[in-house]
């Protein structure tokens, strides 16, 4: 289900723990859930594969997240979220992944990482538009 945006991967490393990811997994999806304009679900772990595209591995859990119209461009609100999901817990991780571009966000970001972050956002920021996407199937 895509309305439009970008489809954002977000992936929750637990260190090979994979009760703890899909538990951590299951909490993010709940916090991203309740916020208006993001449609957010499971990927599905156990269906076939385009070649060439990336996907999650065997046992992993992984969310995909995509934006509605909303008053702010759609990949600052749903990076802030996560941010915010991350704090809670220092050692908490996601990787986002938008098309060929990813970065992956912790509980405790220094500097250089929220420069990184800034950057991912200025790169993805494109498929922030309210408009229709004409070229999009």
């Amino acid at each position: 289900m895509r309305n439009g945006g970008p489809q954002w991967t977000l992936t929750v490393p637990a260190g090979g723990d994979t009760l703890r990811q899909e538990r951590l997994t299951r909490d993010l999806h709940e916090t991203l859930r309740i916020t208006d304009g993001l449609v957010v679900g499971f990927h599905d772990a156990d269906g076939p594969s385009e070649p060439g595209l990336k996907g999650t591995g065997v046992g992993e859990v992984a969310l995909w997240a995509t934006t509605a119209a909303v008053a702010r461009p759609a990949s600052q609100v749903l990076i802030t979220l996560i941010k915010e999901w991350c704090a809670k817990e220092r050692h908490r991780k996601v990787v986002v992944t938008v098309g060929d571009d990813s970065i992956e966000i912790t509980g405790r970001p220094d500097a250089a990482q929220e420069r990184m972050v800034r950057e991912f956002q200025d790169r993805v920021a494109g498929g922030d538009s309210l408009e229709p996407n004409d070229g999009a199937a």
